[in-house]
């Protein structure tokens, strides 16, 4: 899956553990009702954001990945992350093919129509109708 839009925010590296570290990213989506995803990159892809800024158009390559937890208490919880594997900057190039993959491909034109010129009235056919 992609997530395609301008960024908005580039969090700092996070050292959740002395074994794992993540880094966030905004992404704001461009269409009628912008949308403002973030995506999370683990371990070495931290590193893919160091050349990003603010205000990108970018393409990010994206999995979802949900979990299940137990509290104390007993009871069932889940949740849901976006975890980003690649990001690509988007050329004008670029965002012109994605406009084109969006588009309904132009209808050919019909061929013209030429009436039969052996029709026969008594001719049986045999179709039921």
């Amino acid at each position: 899956m992609e997530v395609i839009g301008k960024i908005k925010v580039i969090n700092p590296v996070q050292e959740v553990s002395a074994s794992f570290k993540k880094r966030e990213l905004v992404v704001t989506t461009e269409e009628q009702y912008p949308q403002h995803i973030l995506v999370e990159f683990t371990q070495a892809k931290v590193d893919d954001l160091n050349s990003y800024q603010v205000g990108e158009q970018v393409k990010v390559s994206i999995n979802l990945r949900g979990r299940e937890w137990v509290n104390p208490q007993g009871e069932t919880k889940y949740f849901n992350s976006i975890q980003g594997w690649r990001i690509e900057r988007m050329t004008a190039s670029t965002q012109q093919e994605q406009a084109m993959s969006t588009e309904m491909p132009p209808i050919p034109a019909a061929d013209a129509f030429e009436p039969a010129t052996t029709f026969n009235e008594n001719e049986h056919d045999d179709l039921p109708f």
